[in-house]
């Protein structure tokens, strides 16, 4: 089993053109991821909350503008402004009120996001971002920053730089002064493009020149699995991220011309991310004969069909547990309910909800959930409900002291499954 890590990026893709694009062709056809690491995975909680996301925003109706209610805001946001015995921030005044509209409305993926916690939030589903390339945390006993990852193909990786390093000094200036989101900040968001830094290995300290580049990162892993007679093409997918789906076009690309017989898309500990990312790749395994999934707003339902030329004919088997959630959900439903393919691992997370991002001139986001997402067969998987496996088997413990895939008994079972395929 494949376990991407998620650095955090930059720089938020939006992508609501894109979006609208998707939907207009479809409606044409008359279908409508203390010190917490940074540059690292984003907690579970902001992972489930990612969902699948619609990037856009509109302008609010004249008839909420004549709203009382409003008219009231107006006027003890002035009272607060002229009253208050000392200088109000504004902006903050307005965020606060902004943040407390989406708690009333008890959502738990409707929420306010402040500037860090929006960059942390958007950062991620962006598939790439300028930097060096590595995961930090601020190691408490020596105030050292510790490399916990590097990634493949970046400034980082290529100079040599290892995990389990610490950095001591960047540019000269001691590190022990400094909160890991400060250095990340320093080397992302400063005008400087390259930097000494100074790293601490085995005892011995090197210096290392970075220049700072955009560095794209992986959501997608592939493998191919021979077992018996049979070629087994296997999919791990971390996250919907803007760039997942040209990940996973060309990993099923390579895997097809290996001459599969059969294929596991494994989503065990995705959270989620970008509609546009899951609807491209069911296009990979649909054609417009099928639905891939529904919307329900105001109570009126929508079907998304595929705009594939052809289905995939070959057994497929998903991979997802408790953690699989929302776009994860959508894909394993959507080639369930259409393909037969076979759900192996627990039930899912239950997210059946779409939310809609909005950015706020000061660079904060509020998200707010907008509508419902059905499976192809109109099932609403939301909360408890989940998607039940077709074979459950949960993860045995060993696993997790070994991390061999020989341990991974829901691995396992999809390979045994496909194996038995005729």
């Amino acid at each position: 089993m494949w376990y991407i890590l998620k650095e955090m990026v930059d720089d938020f893709m939006n992508e609501n053109e894109e979006l609208k694009q998707t939907e207009q062709k479809k409606s044409e056809k008359g279908f409508s991821k203390s010190e917490t690491i940074i540059l690292v995975i984003i907690s579970l909680f902001i992972g489930l909350s990612i969902g699948v996301l619609v990037n856009n925003t509109k302008l609010v109706k004249a008839n909420i503008i004549n709203d009382d209610n409003l008219q009231e805001f107006v006027n003890n946001y002035k009272y607060i402004i002229e009253n208050y015995y000392e200088d109000v921030d504004r902006k903050k005044l307005i965020n606060s009120a902004i943040a407390g509209m989406m708690e009333s409305l008890d959502d738990p993926y409707s929420m306010y996001f402040d500037e860090q916690e929006s960059d942390n939030f958007s950062i991620t589903l962006d598939g790439s971002y300028k930097g060096i390339g590595i995961e930090i945390s601020k190691d408490e006993e020596t105030g050292y920053m510790l490399v916990a990852t590097v990634f493949k193909n970046s400034p980082a990786h290529e100079s040599g730089i290892q995990a389990g390093d610490y950095i001591t000094s960047i540019d000269g200036k001691d590190v022990t002064d400094m909160e890991a989101s400060e250095l990340s900040d320093f080397i992302r968001n400063g005008d400087k493009d390259s930097f000494l830094l100074k790293i601490l290995r085995d005892g011995k300290t090197i210096e290392i020149n970075l220049k700072k580049t955009t560095v794209n990162l992986s959501s997608v892993a592939s493998e191919t699995y021979e077992v018996d007679s049979k070629k087994i093409g296997y999919i791990y997918i971390g996250i919907f991220a803007n760039n997942t789906y040209e990940q996973f076009k060309n990993e099923l690309s390579k895997l097809e011309k290996d001459g599969i017989d059969s294929l596991i898309i494994d989503v065990r500990g995705n959270t989620g991310g970008h509609l546009t990312a899951v609807d491209s790749i069911l296009d990979l395994f649909l054609n417009s004969d099928h639905i891939m999934y529904q919307f329900e707003q105001n109570s009126k339902i929508t079907s998304v069909r595929g705009t594939g030329n052809d289905s995939k004919e070959y057994d497929i088997v998903l991979l997802g547990d408790s953690v699989s959630a929302s776009a994860s959900e959508m894909l394993i439903a959507g080639l369930k309910e259409n393909l037969n393919a076979t759900f192996i691992g627990v039930k899912t997370f239950g997210k059946g909800t779409v939310q809609k991002l909005v950015n706020l001139s000061d660079g904060t986001q509020y998200k707010i959930t907008v509508k419902k997402w059905l499976t192809p067969k109109g099932n609403w998987i939301n909360d408890t409900k989940g998607i039940e496996p077709d074979v459950e088997v949960k993860l045995d413990d060993k696993y997790y002291e070994t991390y061999d895939e020989k341990d991974d008994n829901q691995l396992q079972k999809a390979l045994e499954y496909l194996k038995n395929k005729n």
